[in-house]
């Protein structure tokens, strides 16, 4: 197939890098198409751990293509510690990565806006990761204080834009604490442009050589970042990220076309779990939620913070799996439930005496919404040397089947560990 995808069906940290780790070696080109370096992936590969945050997965191997797509905000100086610290890991990766020049280039200003909005929001602060991303996207939106990776690398153009840019910036900044660090538009111009005499190699119009890589018939795997419930459009807003990152994104954020993807993944945990504020129906704010924290070593890749664990949401993962229109999914680290005697699924919310198994518009709503939940046995056994379906414990395959029947979409991988040989692959 020309083009495949991978997406996270909660909200976010799904172990979607993994799949798609272990789908490059069918396929030529990985993208990267929205987000920026607030997402983070750990891969293991060739017995070594990796935390890519900006840099698509593909990156470890040698015969890929990884490819950063408009849709993507990029921070040029985090962009270049990744691949630095990628090489010093023994990992070259020269040649390897493609630059859109239409993507937007994250700018110190925008790490600073981030910050002091959220301080003045006070207890009601969405609970971004401080990387610039939102900021940087209304930026792009907002188009006159907007700078891209084509400006980035042409230094007369960037020096241009920096000393334009920079006293708004500081008076939005001041406005909003006065204590605010203050822009050196000088410092920033020799900081970012010598950023650039490294990028510059790597910028292209991606989205032509994307188009062009279809015509050639290589295949092309696109990777999700966060997950569908965060969603700009589709998510649980506020409480969201600053782009698309459902199946929805994948078009407006790389340029191909819908019709050229015939295969989309949806990648979903066993459980839930969630960063920062926002409601969260199934979380279990108990012991059973840290035990599933410490198991599943629920903290941020990118940040470190403390996940929200809670059972399986099935009204929220059907949902993201209809809008992304996924074909099949993938169940990840299934062996972090071993061990309960027994386990909950959620299948419906009581929303002020109301039963719905459709996830409400309004966070107000989702905030009532309490957990219908079914109660399946659990398993003692250790699963993470299974390796076919039929071997799991029988109480294992009826939670994976029970997800398959409320989901309505079959289930294509399971994941028993974090190497990428503990997959189960399911045989149709």
């Amino acid at each position: 197939m020309p083009a495949t995808s991978v997406i996270g069906l909660q909200w976010g940290d799904e172990a979607k890098g993994k799949i798609v780790d272990l789908l490059t070696e069918s396929h030529q080109v990985v993208v990267r198409y929205q987000g920026g370096n607030n997402a983070g992936h750990t891969v293991k590969f060739d017995g070594t751990t990796y935390k890519l945050s900006l840099l698509p997965t593909g990156i470890l191997h040698s015969h890929i293509t990884s490819v950063i797509a408009p849709g993507v905000v990029v921070n040029p100086l985090a962009l270049l510690r990744e691949l630095d610290g990628l090489q010093s890991g023994g990992q070259d990766c020269s040649g390897r990565l493609l630059v859109s020049d239409r993507a937007h280039v994250i700018c110190p200003w925008h790490m600073l806006e981030e910050a002091a909005v959220e301080k003045s929001r006070g207890a009601a602060a969405i609970g971004t990761t401080m990387r610039g991303i939102g900021t940087c996207y209304k930026d792009k939106v907002g188009r006159s204080h907007a700078i891209r990776i084509g400006d980035l690398v042409k230094k007369d153009s960037f020096a241009a834009k920096v000393r334009e840019i920079v006293p708004f910036k500081q008076k939005l900044l001041n406005a909003l604490d006065p204590d605010s660090t203050q822009l050196d538009a000088d410092q920033i111009i020799e900081q970012y442009s010598a950023a650039a005499e490294r990028i510059r190699p790597m910028a292209v119009d991606t989205t032509a050589w994307l188009l062009d890589a279809l015509d050639q018939q290589k295949h092309i795997l696109f990777e999700g970042a966060q997950g569908s419930l965060l969603d700009v459009d589709h998510g649980t807003f506020p409480y969201v990220t600053s782009s698309n990152s459902s199946g929805c994104g994948i078009h407006s954020g790389s340029g191909i076309p819908e019709r050229a993807i015939q295969r989309m993944i949806g990648v979903a945990k066993a459980y839930t779990t969630r960063v920062g504020g926002g409601p969260f129906p199934s979380e279990l704010d108990n012991e059973i939620g840290q035990r599933i924290r410490i198991a599943g070593n629920e903290f941020g890749t990118v940040t470190g913070r403390p996940r929200r664990c809670g059972w399986f949401d099935a009204v929220a993962t059907r949902y993201s799996a209809r809008i992304s229109g996924v074909d099949s999914l993938t169940i990840a680290l299934l062996d972090v439930l071993s061990g309960f005697d027994e386990l909950n699924i959620c299948e419906a919310y009581d929303i002020r005496g109301q039963i719905t198994r459709s996830l409400p518009s309004r966070c107000e709503d989702l905030a009532d919404a309490k957990p219908v939940l079914r109660s399946i046995p659990g398993w003692k056994e250790d699963i993470t040397g299974v390796r076919n379906f039929r071997d799991l414990p029988p109480n294992a395959q009826q939670y994976c089947r029970t997800i398959e029947q409320l989901i309505g979409k079959p289930v294509e991988f399971i994941s028993v560990g974090p190497d990428r040989s503990q997959t189960i692959h399911m045989a149709r």
